[in-house]
């Protein structure tokens, strides 16, 4: 008989490393650990408690635990248990769940055809595996998903960066390299801020490029029945190719590429994660599928999330932060550099409130943000009260001398300075003032901040993809 030894008396051993490995895992862990976040890692912050408000998750519409996501991937579980375990390069028969549902959401958006993949990230990778050739351009949005860029390396083909959602910036780089894939997301995801598709589209077909639109963000919470945003747009016959990563609004693990049937089919035979991966489970899809049905019936979801974006974005803008970039369920605090992040982060934990830090390499150095995601649960108590802490905390953070202060226009200069001088008053009158809805209207182009974002994309990108400059 097979016996399994006692845990107790295993023996713990770890090989003796080479230099370069050591050098290698030094470098997070004295210099960047020690000598730039003061032995702690910056993601390892406090815990929530019950009761404490958490807008971090990307499940938008809070159907992580909706019982008929549940018990659809449980009736599934029960009748097939993990299905086949193989690669979906194998699965080739009409009537199987998973093609099903890849036509339902072809269907949704409006396209010829669809494919699962194993998630977001490989859906991007292998689509511009696929596609681009080796040495070809390809056309990156400085703020496109790292996904898209890995696509770029597994290509083998040379990255060409233009400025962040700036179609004038891409109309320059086509005319100067010539026509390839381009790369964008529909909403970004630090800033909560949206590409101009319409024109981005007109850039694209002047110069015979093909666009690809990540839909990650936007799926399931923009667009009818949460089609998209190229869907809302009206864009849907001329857009190549969709991507969507299954683990925000559809809060699962997975991914799609939407395109017309014929590149599905050389997608499935040609893009390396898929062939080389295992093919999502079978109860994974029905709870997908369970997704699109409350996607259709249930609109007040989506509803719900927008004016719960609206009613905190505004009390922010009230108390003074520069949050005009977000146009969507996506808020970002911009403090500045990790440290000031960190202070951030920290005060608001200590009050019962989590965001997501974000910093170097997902941002610039000087442009790290605390991100708050907004969802449909979230109820008007709780909404007030993540303004109050963020009313609380402003001087303590230092919030006046952040630089996204500094570069918020006049028209929205903090209320509170033409407010009464006593702090109680002050605070008070400031806080009436965002629980009434005070609205200002001011925007921020991101014009000034454009250079330092695009060395820092050329920064994150020197040596990983061969340094081929953006403009």
């Amino acid at each position: 008989m097979f016996r399994v030894a006692d845990k107790r008396t295993r023996q713990v051993a770890s090989p003796s490393e080479p230099g370069f490995l050591t050098a290698r895992v030094d470098d997070y862990h004295v210099r960047r650990k020690v000598e730039l976040w003061q032995g702690r890692h910056p993601l390892q912050g406090r815990t929530p408690r019950p009761g404490d408000i958490k807008v971090r998750s990307n499940d938008y519409l809070c159907l992580a635990g909706h019982p008929h996501v549940i018990e659809s991937e449980i009736a599934a579980l029960r009748a097939g248990g993990h299905g086949d375990a193989v690669s979906r390069v194998w699965v080739h028969h009409e009537r199987d769940i998973t093609r099903e549902f890849e036509q339902r959401v072809a269907a949704l958006m409006r396209a010829e055809d669809c494919v699962v993949c194993a998630s977001g990230y490989t859906a991007n990778v292998g689509l511009i595996q696929s596609f681009a050739t080796r040495g070809a351009p390809v056309f990156l949005d400085m703020k496109a998903h790292i996904s898209l860029h890995e696509g770029v390396v597994s290509a083998g083909a040379r990255p060409v960066l233009f400025r962040h959602n700036d179609p004038q910036s891409l109309d320059r780089m086509l005319a100067q390299n010539g026509p390839g894939l381009v790369c964008v997301d529909a909403l970004y995801s630090t800033d909560g801020d949206l590409a101009p598709l319409a024109e981005l589209v007109e850039v694209c077909e002047r110069h015979g490029a093909a666009l690809v639109v990540d839909e990650t963000h936007s799926f399931g919470a923009q667009g009818p029945d949460g089609a998209g945003l190229v869907v809302a747009a009206g864009l849907a016959e001329r857009v190549h190719f969709r991507t969507v990563g299954l683990s925000k609004a559809v809060a699962s693990r997975g991914g799609l590429v939407v395109s017309s049937r014929r590149n599905i089919e050389y997608f499935r035979y040609e893009a390396l994660p898929t062939i080389f991966s295992t093919s999502v489970m079978q109860h994974e899809v029905a709870g997908f599928d369970a997704v699109l049905d409350i996607f259709e019936r249930e609109d007040w979801r989506r509803d719900k999330l927008h004016a719960n974006h609206a009613y905190l974005k505004q009390g922010l803008d009230a108390l003074g932060y520069n949050v005009s970039a977000s146009k969507t369920q996506i808020i970002a605090l911009e403090p500045g550099d990790i440290r000031q992040a960190t202070t951030l982060r920290d005060a608001l934990e200590k009050r019962g409130v989590f965001g997501a830090i974000f910093f170097p390499p997902a941002t610039p150095d000087k442009r790290c943000i605390i991100r708050f995601t907004v969802n449909c649960g979230l109820s008007r108590r709780e909404l007030d009260r993540i303004l109050e802490v963020c009313d609380e905390i402003r001087e303590e953070v230092g919030m006046a001398e952040w630089r996204s202060t500094k570069r918020k226009p006049a028209s929205q200069a903090n209320p509170l300075e033409v407010a009464p001088k006593s702090g109680n008053a002050q605070r008070r009158l400031g806080r009436s003032r965002i629980l009434n809805g005070w609205l200002h209207n001011g925007q921020f182009d991101g014009k000034a901040g454009a250079d330092i974002h695009l060395r820092a994309a050329r920064n994150r990108t020197a040596g990983v993809l061969n340094n081929h400059p953006a403009e």
